[in-house]
C-alpha cells in the first residue's frame, strides 16, 4: 500500500504546480475571504487528469472501502469517473479487476437509450466521485439515483476536504459539509487530501510559510477538527 500521508502531501504539491491550489485572498461563493482557493476544473489537460485519476484510485484503494463500481454526477463527476476507472484498471492492488462506471445527464433523452443514466447498470456497492462537497446537493441526488436503481451507495470520493463549516459567521453549522454527508447517509467520505494536509504542506515549505498564519486563522474561524 502506498503511504497515505506521503500521497496526500504529494497531491497538495501537484495541485499547487497545476495552479489548482493557490494562496492569497479570494472571495469565495459563500462570500468569505479565503486565504486559499482550490479549483479542480483547472485539471484540464490529458496528463494532469491522468495523474489526478491515479491519486483518486490510490485514495480509494488506501481507504479499504469495498466497492463494485463508480458513479459520476453530472457534470464534474463524469470525466472523474471515466478517468478514475481507467486508473483503477491499471492499479496493482485490484489484481486486474475492470471497474464499471455510470453517470447521469441533467436532461432526460427521449431517443436512443433514453432516460438520464449512461454507462453500466447501477448495481452492487457504488462509490460516488466528485471534486469537492460544498452543499451536498450532488451527493443527495446521486444517493437517490443509486438507491432507486436498487444499488447501495458505498462512499463518496472527493479531491479535497475543506473541513469547513457553512453558514453566517454568527450562525455557523456544527459540522462540515463532509461530516454532514457522512452522518446523513451513513457512508464514508474519502478525500485525496484535506485542509489539514495543506497545513502540513505549509509547515514544511519555507517558500510558502508566509501564508501559514492566514490559513491557520481561517481554519480556527471556520474549520472543524479532523
Amino acid at each position: 500500500m502506498v503511504d497515505a500521508v506521503s500521497q496526500r502531501l504529494e497531491f497538495v504539491q501537484f495541485a499547487l504546480e497545476q495552479g489548482v491550489l493557490r494562496f492569497g485572498e479570494f472571495k469565495v461563493k459563500s462570500g468569505r475571504l479565503s486565504p486559499y482557493f482550490f479549483n479542480a476544473g483547472l485539471f484540464n489537460t490529458g496528463a494532469s487528469v491522468a495523474k489526478l485519476a491515479q491519486f483518486y484510485a490510490q485514495a480509494l484503494v488506501n481507504s479499504g472501502v469495498s466497492f463494485d463500481m463508480l458513479f459520476g454526477p453530472a457534470y464534474k463527476g463524469i470525466p472523474l469517473a471515466t478517468a478514475t476507472t481507467c486508473a483503477l484498471a491499471a492499479h496493482p492492488g485490484l489484481n486486474g479487476r475492470d471497474i464499471p462506471f455510470a453517470f447521469n445527464r441533467k436532461e432526460a433523452k427521449d431517443h436512443g437509450e433514453g432516460g438520464t443514466l449512461v454507462g453500466a447498470p447501477l448495481q452492487g456497492k457504488v462509490v460516488i466521485i466528485d471534486d469537492v462537497i460544498t452543499a451536498g446537493t450532488s451527493v443527495r441526488e446521486s444517493v437517490d439515483i443509486i438507491r432507486a436503481a436498487g444499488a447501495e451507495p458505498a462512499a463518496v470520493l472527493i479531491a479535497l476536504d475543506r473541513m469547513e463549516r457553512a453558514g453566517a459567521d454568527d450562525a455557523l453549522s456544527a459540522h462540515s459539509a463532509v461530516q454532514e454527508v457522512e452522518q446523513r447517509y451513513g457512508i464514508p467520505v474519502v478525500s485525496i487530501a484535506s485542509l489539514s494536509d495543506i497545513m502540513s504542506f505549509l509547515d514544511g515549505n519555507a517558500e510558502l510559510a508566509a501564508h501559514r498564519e492566514s490559513v491557520e486563522a481561517y481554519r480556527q474561524r471556520y474549520g472543524v477538527s479532523a
